[in-house]
């Protein structure tokens, strides 16, 4: 039967594509959707993926930038690896092989003119902000553990969670501003879940006494020191893995995207599919879906219950706007990333490719890619690429890191859907939604955009290979553990390579 939007002329049929039905639909081929293909490949299951995109990776793709005889690289944010999970780091070496390389990490914070490791390294924030002021964060910190602690005021938010921890002074100095930076709402209205997430185990003591040598083993671990990271781009990982899909007889459809999917209330029966050819119908026994949640829930024949579109419509995403700059300069700094905690600088964090691999600017050249957080309604995102640099270059000038002039070329691009918005009330509308969902049975819905959740390339690896389980083992496995281990996120060893 031909969908009732396809054109006239399109197949409406995989077999008339000439495509049979697959046993598992793929929806969407980032680093979740695509480790869930490549787990099915290993197993024999035919499995068809399906990408908006014409090329793999989502958000953890590589650019390639040419301009004449150079060609510069750059990641859409530069994602480094870095898990618990042995396993990961075999899939990926398996996958890489000499490509995959150590890197040591340096990110910090540019506050007033001065550099500030991240996370904060007490010992250096004393040295930079004098005695008096470093008196006023000891003893901020030590009112909050007498108001959280001892009175037990409960925590209730992120800034009730950073000031618990931090005290006040020190949480405003760099946390409570670039967290309202990169979400866009007040920190009294961010659910607490986004701290226990990224910085649950730090703390002020905790800092404190490792700066001084104190607490041996049993403190919280500091970040990586050191990462890896692929030779070519953290895209290298997924361009390898849609290499090895093709190759063993994935079906994979870019620049295609899901138009409808039906269902009888128990199962997902079939799906159309919007592809260069036409619209194609596929019936598949299984749909893993790592697209946006919100715009999934739309896509459903028949809608869901009016509660439940009313919990996804009430869903936020913070979108991103990316200024890349290619730059007839050798270097900017030695840092991976500089974070940009105050509201009066327009963009939020910045990211030298070359820190990362040599491999990803010509020779004597470096390239400089800048983010900026935005909601799509804000004028920032309807900006031209001329608008943005003008924007960004009279700070980067007057802090001497380029001019104008430096300045090869610049680039801009723009991602909605790209940070869920933990507000007060998202876990509430999640729950809402996924008990309507879990009625579906054939259906997997996975990764930072399928289950609007903030993950870490490894932590959206890791449900892709729960998601194949669950599809090849006919068993449910708890996706909301993934990533949750009551520990900083960014934390995780770094494993030699096999021989």
């Amino acid at each position: 039967m031909t969908a009732p939007d396809a054109d006239p002329n399109a197949a409406s049929s995989p077999a008339a594509a000439g495509t049979a039905d697959p046993s598992v639909l793929v929806l969407g081929a980032g680093p979740a959707g695509l480790a869930c293909a490549m787990e099915l490949s290993r197993n024999g299951r035919r499995t068809m993926v399906v990408e908006r995109d014409e090329q793999v990776g989502g958000l953890a793709k590589t650019l390639t930038i040419r301009e004449g005889d150079l060609t510069f690289l750059t990641d859409i944010g530069p994602h480094r690896f870095f898990s618990k999970n042995k396993y990961l780091y075999d899939f990926i070496e398996d996958l890489l092989h000499e490509e995959w390389r150590k890197v040591p990490r340096l990110t910090r914070q540019f506050i007033d003119g001065k550099y500030y490791n991240y996370p904060v390294n007490f010992g250096q924030v004393v040295r930079n902000l004098g005695f008096l002021r470093s008196c006023r964060i000891g003893v901020d910190y030590f009112l909050a553990r007498l108001r959280y602690g001892l009175f037990g005021k409960p925590m209730k938010t992120f800034e009730d969670y950073v000031v618990a921890n931090f005290g006040r002074a020190l949480a405003e100095f760099s946390m409570i501003n670039y967290t309202e930076k990169i979400w866009g709402i007040p920190v009294r209205d961010i659910h607490p879940d986004w701290a226990k997430q990224r910085i649950h185990g730090l703390n002020l003591w905790s800092v404190l006494t490792k700066a001084i040598g104190l607490g041996g083993k049993k403190g919280p671990k500091s970040l990586v020191d050191e990462f890896y990271y692929p030779q070519f781009g953290t895209g290298t990982i997924y361009e390898e893995i849609g290499k090895h899909l093709a190759e063993t007889g994935t079906k994979m459809l870019l620049r295609s995207e899901p138009v409808k999917v039906r269902h009888d209330g128990r199962r997902v029966t079939s799906v159309d599919l919007r592809t260069p050819d036409g619209v194609v119908t596929v019936r598949p026994d299984h749909v893993v879906e790592s697209v946006p949640l919100t715009h999934f829930l739309t896509l459903l024949d028949p809608p869901p219950p009016p509660d439940v579109l009313a919990a996804a419509g009430a869903l936020r995403w913070r979108a991103q706007v990316y200024l890349f700059l290619t730059l007839d300069k050798d270097k900017v700094t030695d840092d991976n990333w500089i974070y940009f905690p105050s509201k009066d600088i327009p963009f939020g964090r910045t990211s030298e490719m070359k820190n990362f691999s040599k491999d990803m600017c010509p020779p004597g050249k470096t390239s400089f890619f800048v983010e900026f957080f935005t909601f799509e309604d804000d004028p920032l995102w309807s900006m031209t690429t001329e608008q943005v640099l003008d924007l960004a270059m009279p700070y980067f000038e007057s802090w001497g890191f380029f001019t104008r002039k430096e300045v090869r070329k610049a680039y801009l691009w723009k991602r909605s859907h790209v940070y869920p918005v933990y507000d007060s009330a998202y876990k509430s509308r999640l729950a809402t939604i996924a008990s309507w969902l879990e009625r579906l049975e054939n259906l997997v819905y996975i990764g930072r955009p399928g289950r609007f959740r903030y993950t870490n390339q490894d932590h959206s690896l890791e449900m892709g290979i729960i998601a194949s389980r669950i599809v090849l083992e006919g068993r449910k496995y708890d996706m909301d553990t993934v990533g949750s281990e009551n520990e900083y996120f960014e934390k995780g060893p770094i494993y030699e390579k096999r021989i």
